[in-house]
């Protein structure tokens, strides 16, 4: 870790979470590809004690929703010693998404009862959530495209739409659905964030849509739904009507910072698993897989690409602590390319090094690599992220190029 990104508070917290994660949560790799989600979820929920009981709980969360009120820069190097076991680290201290970025969103633009009936009982773990954006019918990348409708009727808003790629709907409480609400305003002020309890009636969960890799359990699937004619208080609004499109850079851009410190997790996991592969292997009579220079590459590139991640990645937590995600979209678009293409690549470098056993569960590098090859599509295609990158640079030499000047 750089000392410029050192602080008391870390100098405290990232001992005690690297040795929780060390100690009780790494051995249960060991049988992850035969427990099922199920008693995965048990065992994860009876570590959330061991959590509190260490004065670990809540590290995400300003000091008046009960945390330490660290900085995004400080709380990201916490979720890199989680994301050592990906699969349970983040879940075991509460932190896991869709979760983390609804806290969030809550704790800075929710309303006290709003706080009392949805986030209170979220920030103690007591209940899970989703978030429901994307929409079948349109691209992804164009969070500002919907056709899900959230129309006034007294005091009730009545949705109807269709949503998929909804994170952790099973086993959640509640969604916070964006939806159109101003259909004849500006494109980036028709849409509105609204909770949307999931036993409403008119709350429709069509499929669990099958994810290529995905091992995480219920609480990192994703489902199709369908709203009709789903009625909830106006009262569930986040913010004001309108506002959805800026609440959901303020919700991605921290986000994008758990993601990314994730993957530098995972990928210092390859690392460490590769390098004792080359130092123990041996491909013939006292000459080992390490002694070779290919391998010797895969090894120099890795670490430095991991630690370039890292840095890119902290100075835009850095500069979002100090001027919000919105001075940081172009920070926010080039870590997320840069940071899961890395990831990819070191993984798939370790596997190399595994050979055959690379391929199989007998380690989690198959796994990894399967459930992280979204990681160059979620919150956000790498060609989306690149474009934007590039646009923006061009804009500040003078050409703009939406405009075509």
């Amino acid at each position: 870790m750089e000392k410029i990104f050192a602080t008391e508070r870390l100098k405290e917290l990232l001992p005690k979470v690297k040795a929780f994660v060390e100690s009780e949560l790494l051995p249960l790799e060991k049988d992850h590809h035969t427990r099922t989600a199920t008693e995965t979820y048990t065992l994860l929920n009876a570590k959330r004690a061991g959590v509190r009981a260490a004065g670990l709980w809540g590290l995400h969360l300003p000091k008046n929703e009960g945390g330490w009120g660290l900085t995004l820069c400080e709380f990201a190097q916490l979720s890199e010693a989680m994301s050592r076991t990906p699969f349970y680290g983040q879940y075991a201290f509460n932190c896991q998404a869709p979760d983390i970025g609804n806290m969030e969103l809550l704790s800075k633009f929710g309303s006290e009862g709003q706080k009392r009936k949805f986030l209170h009982p979220l920030l103690e773990g007591k209940i899970r959530s989703c978030f429901a954006m994307t929409e079948p019918e349109f691209a992804g990348s164009n969070p500002t495209r919907l056709a899900t409708a959230a129309v006034k009727k007294g005091d009730n808003y009545v949705l109807n739409g269709h949503k998929w790629f909804t994170s952790s709907f099973e086993g959640a409480s509640f969604m916070i659905v964006m939806a159109v609400t101003n259909p004849s305003a500006p494109p980036h002020q028709r849409a509105s964030m609204i909770i949307v309890p999931t036993d409403t009636k008119g709350v429709i969960h069509i499929r669990k849509i099958p994810i290529f890799g995905e091992a995480g359990g219920d609480w990192a699937s994703h489902s199709e739904i369908r709203l009709e004619n789903c009625e909830v208080p106006v009262t569930n609004l986040i913010g004001e009507e309108g506002q959805g499109f800026k609440l959901a850079q303020e919700r991605l851009g921290p986000g994008r910072i758990h993601h990314c410190m994730r993957w530098i997790g995972i990928a210092e996991k390859a690392f460490d698993l590769m390098c004792q592969r080359a130092a123990s292997r041996e491909i013939g009579q006292d000459t080992l897989l390490g002694e070779k220079q290919f391998i010797q590459g895969f090894i120099a590139e890795s670490r430095v690409e991991i630690d370039a991640a890292r840095l890119l990645v902290l100075r835009t937590a850095a500069k979002i602590d100090d001027e919000g995600a919105g001075a940081c979209r172009n920070e926010i678009s080039g870590i997320k390319f840069f940071t899961a293409n890395m990831v990819l690549k070191v993984l798939d470098r370790a596997i190399q090094v595994h050979g055959a056993l690379g391929l199989s569960d007998g380690t989690m590098l198959a796994t990894l690599y399967q459930h992280e090859r979204g990681a160059r599509i979620w919150d956000g295609a790498d060609e989306v992220h690149k474009q934007s990158l590039a646009l923006g640079i061009l804009k500040s030499y003078g050409l703009d190029v939406k405009k075509g000047k």
